[in-house]
């Protein structure tokens, strides 16, 4: 039996947090969408970068943006770009989750400015986790 272990102190509760999932693909969407849902955080979606930031500052609270890299209009690295000159997003914690998993892409991703990386195929019984520690304040770099 799987066992979820309980937030860490350092960890916001749950409950009160908000997540902007920036993903084009609906059933890639879908898939975080119900991890986080079991988790109990609030998420919000946007299919592109093009205006991530205007999106986002009308979010009443935004604790983490999970960024695709590959996106129509405007990719992954555009947006981080607009969203770290933004005064009030800046400091938010932005992961890379992309199926372009290799340790180049992480390196890119790093020097970008991202605080972390997630690569697709995202696995249910690792997610989880990955996110408590996300939220916690870890970095997370993972090709799966």
């Amino acid at each position: 039996m799987n066992q979820i272990t309980e937030p860490t102190g350092k960890s916001p509760a749950l409950k009160d947090v908000t997540v902007l999932v920036v993903e084009d693909n609906v059933s890639n969407f879908v898939l975080i969408a119900r991890m986080l849902g079991y988790l109990g955080i609030h998420c919000e979606w946007k299919t592109s970068g093009y205006e991530v930031v205007e999106y986002a500052d009308t979010l009443h609270r935004l604790d983490l943006i999970l960024m695709d890299i590959r996106l129509p209009y405007e990719d992954g690295y555009g947006a981080l770009k607009k969203i770290r000159n933004s005064e009030r997003l800046k400091s938010t914690p932005i992961v890379a989750v992309t199926a372009e998993a290799s340790p180049e892409q992480i390196k890119k991703a790093r020097a970008a400015g991202f605080n972390g990386f997630l690569g697709k195929p995202l696995d249910p019984d690792r997610f989880p986790e990955q996110i408590r520690r996300i939220l916690a304040g870890d970095s997370v770099w993972e090709l799966q």
